[in-house]
């Protein structure tokens, strides 16, 4: 590689987000398969140093945090052992959709005649308008999250499609329920006779009670929502691998959050081979003794040095598109797997103290 003057960089580390005190949500998300869970796990350890109470909390319907940790964690924040200042849990929008639905049949069964009616719609509308399960679900979350008492919390995602979903939703149900909130002059009394409908009492009554209900809602939505677009708040932290599809999806996933409001600066790029290494220095070794090795280590390391080529074209066009702006820390393929408290703690150093690469 030619010489280049890096000092005006930002630092390939995480370590800004270590310093950032006042950060309070940390999205860890990417395309599947790249090791967003690894990056959660050793993100969270490192918090944990500095942090008095720091949570992870898995998002993804395919949990991996008890495999990364290798104990049982649950619905609800489990200490993480070897710490006294960490706990994670793993949450299924799925279960606390119906668990919720199944809260509101039961109150429209056991409360007065016009709990029971707005209940039964709220009920209903759960179940009936596309993509509101969802949204209703990560409304729950973010208040059962908001009411634990945690200095940080570290949010492992699903896969890039799922996450931005994820993370429209407060500005898609802001919206709704705004318009929601306009139409309840022009359409008069009909909320409330339609909550009657369902085994409530006055229609005016009712509807008071519907709306209030929203409003609610849309009081914790609009908290959530401007806590997500407050960079002193909230961050986000793309990982990727080094090839074409990963740092596509990257890109994509950069634009999208930058629609969305989201602070986005930092991208941990995972599964580098020897990142303190340049190709061409390792061709010229493979090259002065390639012949001495026999016929199977040379068609290993021809395969090794095609690999490493291609990730360093990648990694080059991943500095390029976004070294200026975002701090861009190279993790290191390993020899083993990175399970259990103690290899992610060795890990984890590697994010606050990259692997130095070479300039020349």
């Amino acid at each position: 590689m030619a010489d280049f003057d890096d000092s005006d960089l930002p630092e390939p580390s995480l370590k800004n987000i270590i310093d950032q005190e006042s950060l309070q949500w940390v999205f860890v998300g990417g395309k599947g398969g790249v090791g967003k869970t690894t990056t959660s796990c050793c993100l969270g350890v490192q918090l944990a140093k500095y942090r008095k109470k720091v949570l992870i909390v898995s998002t993804d319907p395919a949990h991996n945090l008890s495999d990364a940790f290798c104990q049982k964690i649950g619905r609800e924040p489990t200490p993480i052992n070897g710490f006294d200042n960490l706990s994670a849990m793993e949450i299924d929008a799925n279960d606390d959709m119906e668990r919720m639905q199944q809260q509101m049949i039961e109150s429209a069964n056991g409360s007065s005649e016009e709990e029971s009616g707005i209940s039964a719609l709220m009920a209903e509308l759960t179940s009936s308008i596309p993509g509101i399960d969802e949204a209703m679900s990560f409304s729950e979350l973010m208040k059962q999250v908001q009411s634990l008492d945690y200095d940080v919390v570290v949010f492992d995602t699903a896969p890039t499609g799922h996450t931005l979903r994820l993370l429209s939703f407060p500005t898609i149900l802001e919206k709704a329920l705004g318009k929601l909130m306009e139409l309840k002059d022009r359409f008069g009394g009909l909320i409330g006779q339609a909550s009657a409908m369902f085994g409530g009492g006055n229609p005016g009554q009712m509807q008071d009670m519907m709306l209030g209900r929203l409003e609610e809602t849309r009081a914790v939505i609009n908290k959530v929502n401007d806590a997500f677009q407050n960079p002193d708040l909230t961050t986000f932290v793309c990982v990727c691998i080094p090839e074409f599809l990963s740092i596509y999806e990257t890109e994509r996933l950069v634009q999208e959050l930058s629609k969305f409001g989201i602070d986005s600066h930092n991208i941990v790029v995972n599964q580098v081979l020897f990142p303190e290494k340049d190709a061409e220095e390792l061709g010229e070794w493979l090259d002065a003794n390639k012949d001495s090795l026999p016929k199977e280590a040379q068609e290993i390391c021809s395969k090794m040095m095609a690999r490493k080529k291609m990730q360093d074209k990648y990694i080059g066009q991943c500095f390029d598109l976004y070294g200026d702006d975002f701090n861009v820390t190279l993790m290191p393929l390993l020899d083993f797997e990175v399970r259990g408290t103690d290899k992610l703690k060795e890990f984890s150093e590697h994010l606050v103290d990259p692997i130095g690469l070479e300039s020349s």
